[in-house]
């Protein structure tokens, strides 16, 4: 059981304390309710690109690096497709190091064309290295776009293409600093041995004159329900092929949520799971094979994936991961199975939470979703999980009107 305390400043700020007696070490987690999904379909990469002008200086801190350095801390962010997250550890007594680090680049960030220039260059090298010129690098900018149509889900956090960023103004920037980077679109994570009412204090000395922003509220559009199967086969100069299979699936606070994740871990979870232990170990069709879920905040894609064995191909893997999605359709899982997997969320989370930085990172994203206390409360919906609940799930979600199938060949199979 986490406690904690979430407060609300004047200007919109959220701020959740947690005081844990058990180290020295304070953990500062700020998150901005700005992922790639805010972004215009013209403009893609924006909030990636924040992630690495957020680090150029400010007003009054020229080099951010060096106070947290001085202050015996480290610090860093990722962005995602929901939400950008900046974290930091430092000694407790240190803390207002990091508030008023995180202040002043949240009101004064050192946006110039000179800042922009050296950021723009450093991501479109991400871009280019990362994604184009690596194998497999493109795989996930094929498969987003084919799984959806309307939703910004479509374009990956890096972009629909280095040309957006390449071309960005800085006028477009700013103002999409002024849009997100604001308070009242900002949740504030403390985790520390620290009372609350100090950290509060501390908390206002350093953000409380902050001004609201301009933040609008994204228009989000919906991805309508998939009615017919989609495939795309590609050739690239690989060393295996690949088969990806991905199925809509439900959001982050839907049980169904849970249940699909319960999915992923009884089909991929460790060396004794199903599809490691049949395709990889019995009929070797697979050198390496995953399940998993991508975790959006809005419904998201749940993802089966095989590499290629010597001698067999992409089409023999397909066949073989549908057997698996289907047996689940129609035979229980036995208690066993299920009772393993559900040990390793309950294992996972307490173990989880005894790292300082994992709590407030979790405090800060359920509070994101609308839901801090479900940090309480998930490993008891996991638990909960029954096996009928499973079948359904699978059936609902493991339809062929529902999937999106790239064949990501190589050079050899394919001559």
């Amino acid at each position: 059981m986490i406690e904690y305390k979430e407060h609300t400043l004047d200007n919109g700020l959220t701020l959740i304390v947690h005081r844990d007696k058990s180290t020295p070490l304070a953990a500062v987690n700020l998150i901005y309710r700005v992922g790639s999904k805010n972004e215009s379909e013209h403009r893609t990469g924006f909030a990636h690109l924040f992630e690495h002008l957020m680090f150029s200086g400010s007003k009054h801190v020229p080099d951010f690096d060096v106070p947290i350095q001085m202050a015996c801390g480290d610090n860093n962010a990722f962005t995602n497709a929901d939400y950008t997250d900046y974290y930091m550890t430092l000694p407790t007594s240190n803390l207002e190091t990091a508030l008023w680090l995180e202040s002043d680049r949240m009101q004064w960030l050192n946006i110039n064309s000179h800042s922009l220039e050296v950021q723009r260059r450093v991501v479109i090298e991400e871009f280019n290295q990362r994604y184009l010129n690596q194998p497999y690098g493109d795989l996930w900018l094929l498969i987003r776009p084919m799984a959806y149509k309307r939703h910004p889900y479509r374009w990956s956090t890096i972009g629909m293409t280095p040309d957006h960023i390449a071309n960005a103004t800085l006028d477009e920037v700013s103002d999409f600093y002024d849009r997100f980077y604001s308070p009242e679109n900002a949740i504030l994570s403390i985790v520390a041995d620290c009372d609350e009412q100090l950290v509060l204090d501390k908390v206002n000395k350093w953000f409380g004159d902050i001004s609201r922003g301009k933040t609008a509220v994204t228009d989000i559009q919906q991805e309508p329900q998939q009615i017919e199967a989609r495939r795309m086969t590609v050739t690239r100069d690989v060393p295996v092929s690949v088969v990806t299979i991905v199925y809509h699936m439900a959001s982050r606070t839907s049980r169904k949520f849970h249940i699909s994740d319960v999915i992923s871990d009884l089909l991929s979870n460790g060396n004794s799971s199903r599809l490691y232990t049949r395709l990889v170990q019995q009929q070797r069709l697979c050198t390496s094979v995953n399940a998993y879920i991508t975790g959006d905040q809005d419904p998201g894609l749940f993802v089966v994936t095989g590499h290629v064995a010597q001698g067999h191909t992409a089409e023999e893997v397909e066949v073989a991961l549908l057997q698996q999605l289907e047996e689940l359709k129609n035979t229980p899982v036995s208690d066993y199975e299920l009772q393993k997997v559900k040990n390793k969320f309950e294992t996972g989370a307490t173990f989880g939470d005894i790292n300082i930085m994992n709590k407030a990172m979790n405090l800060g994203f359920y509070s994101m979703l609308g839901d801090t206390d479900l940090i309480n409360r998930e490993v008891s919906i996991y638990k909960s999980v029954m096996q009928d609940e499973i079948m359904q799930t699978a059936r609902e979600m493991f339809s062929s009107e529902n999937s999106s199938t790239l064949l990501y060949l190589t050079e050899n199979e394919t001559k």
